[in-house]
């Protein structure tokens, strides 16, 4: 990583309220390395122009401490994909124990890679969130849920509310998130969740919301829905 593009990094870091430390710096360019060469492979992104993966990949994924994620939490990251955002918070907050699960197994691999060469420690899970969200070694063992995938609230709130212990959260990374927190109300409660606040982040070219939502009762056991379902029949 040019000297360019690691000041983009620390200032986008600190913007999220982290201090990177050089080795800090490093691994994210070593990730960076990593995810263009495996990129060529097979599609682990569509934004391949560095600037871009720093702002819009590695700082976006850093502003969910923003929300204050306190030292030890237990979080998973659902659909992690090539690492969004549970690796950048794990170069960020080697304090964090994260579970990184997904439905395909050659993402699982990469970041096998990922985990080795950057010396960092995570939990790989390959399963669809709708089979994981009914496993006793999962369902409602988790602080911190989040994912980043492009759904409905009402459809990741299935996929990870499920996941979260009482008195936990789920941090769901939207857009511009306020229709959707309305259609989403009767999902929310049937889950167990409420909405507790949803802050604003924005750096360079971007600005998002992220959605925070309280885990308030256990999670009806019917719920998450079979596979493929939640996607298809989101609640309402």
């Amino acid at each position: 990583m040019d000297q360019i593009l690691e000041e983009q990094m620390i200032r986008g870091a600190a913007e999220m309220g982290v201090s990177l430390s050089p080795e800090q710096v490093e691994k994210f360019g070593k990730y960076m390395d990593l995810l263009l060469e495996w990129n060529q492979k097979m599609n682990l992104t569509a934004i391949c122009e560095p600037k871009e993966i720093i702002s819009k990949h590695f700082v976006d994924s850093l502003s969910l401490l923003t929300c204050g994620i306190e030292p030890g939490t237990k979080m998973i990251d659902v659909g992690t994909g090539a690492g969004f955002p549970s690796v950048p918070l794990l170069i960020a907050r080697p304090d964090l124990s994260v579970t990184m699960m997904d439905s395909l197994r050659k993402r699982l691999t990469f970041l096998e890679a990922v985990l080795e060469e950057l010396n960092i420690t995570a939990e790989l899970v390959h399963m669809r969130a709708e089979d994981g969200g009914h496993d006793l070694a999962f369902r409602e063992q988790f602080d911190v849920a989040t994912a980043r995938a492009v759904a409905n609230l009402s459809t990741l709130s299935e996929y990870c509310l499920p996941f979260v212990k009482k008195g936990g959260r789920f941090l769901a990374m939207k857009g511009d998130a306020q229709e959707e927190i309305k259609e989403a109300a009767r999902a929310l409660s049937l889950l167990g969740g409420k909405e507790e606040k949803t802050t604003v982040v924005a750096f360079d070219d971007w600005t998002h919301r992220i959605v925070i939502i309280k885990k308030v009762s256990t999670s009806p056991s019917k719920y998450p829905r079979k596979a493929g379902k939640p996607a298809k029949e989101p609640l309402k």
